[in-house]
């Protein structure tokens, strides 16, 4: 991934509005063989996501038009690139909602380009390693990307389209805690995105299928966030 699918250099969105940090990090990135996209605000970042495509993002938790929570929010409903908050905030409410939102990771100002360039660099490398991965285990569960096959304990499950689109969404995010918004977003389109409801009945018939054979099923590999929204603990 940081060879950076663009037949070159790993471009990196930048968003903060201080001029003299966007410098700094135009520098930082440039010195570490990354290209940066700069932006200030969180329209302008948003429409250099759109257009150039970064492979990862570096944004600033407070901006003119926005926050950075809400610029997550917004890149997460179409893109799955690593996206890095900045912050001068030491606030755990703050960190809290950026990951929730979608942040990986969470940097707090005055940072150490080297601290911040090894961050990058892990979470472009776990980006590549999750596109690469065709099977992922988890137990007894395998599921196959590729094949759009399922099987626990070696024997197939038949999943709906729907069911299998939301297993996958989960299962490439494994760890990362994604919310219903995203959830929704991204396996039933835009107009879905406040619609729970459905969202949870997809959840139980899917731990019907996939989770151990108790009842109700024992929630091993796909946990729910009380009110945010579910995450793949295989």
């Amino acid at each position: 991934m940081s060879s950076g699918g663009h037949g070159g250099r790993a471009r990196i969105l930048v968003c903060d509005d201080e001029q003299q940090i966007l410098r700094a990090l135009r520098v930082i990135l440039r010195d570490a063989g990354y290209e940066a996209l700069p932006a200030s605000t969180l329209e302008e970042a948003l429409d250099q996501a759109a257009v150039a495509r970064p492979d990862a993002a570096i944004i600033d938790l407070v901006l003119p038009d926005g926050d950075g929570v809400e610029l997550c929010r917004r890149l997460r409903e179409w893109s799955g690139i690593p996206v890095i908050v900045l912050s001068a905030i030491g606030d755990e409410d703050v960190k809290v909602r950026a990951l929730a939102a979608g942040a990986d990771d969470y940097v707090t100002k005055p940072f150490g380009p080297r601290e911040l360039i090894a961050r990058l660099q892990a979470n472009l490398r776990r980006a590549a390693t999750d596109e690469e991965e065709a099977v992922v285990r988890a137990g007894g569960l395998d599921i196959d990307l590729a094949r759009r096959s399922v099987s626990v304990h070696g024997s197939e499950v038949h999943l709906t389209p729907t069911e299998f689109e939301l297993l996958r969404q989960l299962a490439r995010n494994r760890g990362r805690l994604l919310t219903h918004r995203e959830l929704l977003v991204s396996v039933w389109g835009a107009g879905y995105g406040e619609d729970t409801q459905v969202l949870r009945a997809h959840i139980a018939n899917l731990r019907r299928k996939i989770e151990p054979n108790t009842t109700p099923p024992t929630p091993r590999v796909i946990r729910t966030e009380s009110g945010v929204g579910y995450r793949f603990v295989g």
